[in-house]
């Protein structure tokens, strides 16, 4: 199965592959059903996870039934265990709407929940992130995550994020970045999507996040935390969800 899977990342652009996912996945979560592993966003285990990646594929991190990375799972644990979004009503925005977690929030008793972005087909409104549509103070709650790194102004998109956020409002806003990077990196002459992927990631990320990210979003006005929610987990638990441990989850708060 690990080898058909790495097959048809070969085959398939991230596009088709993630449609073909879809398809298929009913499939392949019932022939890795197993124990060893669990999804906390469905509850369902497996014997193990699938792979995933571009330039450097990462095993056993996909989720056969909800397609969620590690990043998904930490981001749904956290939101879950620590914050009062599955458990009060509140104006819930939501960029770039995760096919892991759309149905599910949508059946969350919030008094507005509203998803966005400029292509995707399943969101409630087109918008540009760097000029929403929303007046100042709409939204308790905001979802925004592997959105920025995509964004040639981030300055401009997490000042139109911090406008719409109500005071005493939440956002989590994760990128990609890496630990041993003092300085966030871009460089708009890399155009190539093979080099851009090699350099970025992914082919249409525009830069690679340091550590400077966290008071970059401080700078907009946020009050933000960088929360590694593994710490508070047993390594077992982290195996078992399969979650990168030490990942930090930037909570931002409008005060």
């Amino acid at each position: 199965m690990q080898r058909l899977f790495k097959f048809f990342l070969n085959l398939f652009p991230r596009p088709v592959l993630i449609r073909l996912s879809y398809v298929v996945r009913p499939l392949i979560a019932l022939l890795l059903k197993g124990k060893k592993y669990t999804d906390p966003i469905d509850g369902r285990s497996y014997r193990k996870f699938l792979p995933y990646g571009y330039e450097n594929v990462r095993e056993n991190v996909l989720a056969p039934g909800t397609l969620s990375l590690e990043r998904h799972r930490l981001c749904w644990l956290y939101m879950k265990n620590e914050t009062n979004f599955f458990s009060e009503p509140q104006r819930v925005l939501h960029f770039a709407p995760e096919q892991a977690f759309l149905k599910r929030f949508r059946k969350l008793n919030h008094k507005e929940f509203t998803t966005t972005d400029l292509n995707s087909p399943i969101a409630d409104v087109k918008a540009d992130i760097c000029d929403l549509p929303f007046a100042d103070d709409s939204y308790d709650f905001i979802i925004c995550n592997h959105v920025l790194e995509h964004i040639p102004d981030d300055t401009r998109a997490m000042q139109e994020i911090f406008r719409v956020l109500a005071p005493g409002g939440t956002a989590i806003l994760q990128v990609p970045y890496e630990k041993n990077r003092m300085e966030t990196f871009m460089d708009d002459s890399i155009t190539d999507p093979k080099e851009r992927t090699k350099i970025f990631g992914q082919y249409d990320h525009v830069r690679i996040y340091g550590m400077d990210y966290f008071d970059k979003l401080r700078s907009i006005g946020f009050s933000v935390e960088a929360v590694d929610y593994t710490a508070s987990l047993s390594e077992e638990d982290i195996d078992r969800y399969r979650l990168a441990n030490g990942e930090l989850i930037p909570v931002c708060k409008k005060l």
